[in-house]
């Protein structure tokens, strides 16, 4: 089975994203995708997989969008992908492919709906919230492990 993550080392959610992909028994392919951005096809089509606008896979915090005025709204999908093409750290991350689909897992847990296997273990984030139980069940938030 193959699993992709288009990955940031840097970054606290992609890092819990790895985590919990590797706690369900898998080791993915991880691109880091600041070092080796998707190709403008392979993020069309990413995004046209996802089901969601463009706009929504563009991240603001960290990155020059604000000063490249991408709050527009009159700009169009090309001017967008244009921009993340520029610009990768633009591109909102992680984003994981596997069988099950394609999606932005943020929050981090947000992956556990789109992995084939379940988790094999307990799992918290680095922030101390648990995610999965030592049965592998999902915690529900506000409860602890």
């Amino acid at each position: 089975m193959t699993i992709t993550i288009f990955h940031n080392p840097a970054c606290g959610t992609s890092r819990n994203v790895l985590a919990l992909i590797r706690n369900s028994g898998e080791e993915p392919e991880v691109i880091e995708y600041l070092k080796t951005p998707p190709t403008r096809d392979v993020l069309a089509d990413l995004i046209r997989r996802m089901g969601v606008p463009v706009r929504d896979v563009l991240r603001e915090k960290g990155t020059p969008y604000a000063e490249l005025g991408l709050g527009d709204l009159s700009l169009t999908d090309d001017q967008l992908l244009d921009a993340m093409m520029a610009h990768p750290i633009l591109i909102n991350r992680p984003i994981v492919v596997t069988p099950l689909g394609v999606k932005l897992c943020r929050p981090s847990e947000a992956v556990l709906n789109i992995l084939p296997n379940p988790q094999l273990g307990g799992f918290t984030k680095e922030d101390g919230e648990p995610v999965v139980d030592a049965a592998g069940q999902r915690v529900a938030k506000g409860l602890t492990a």
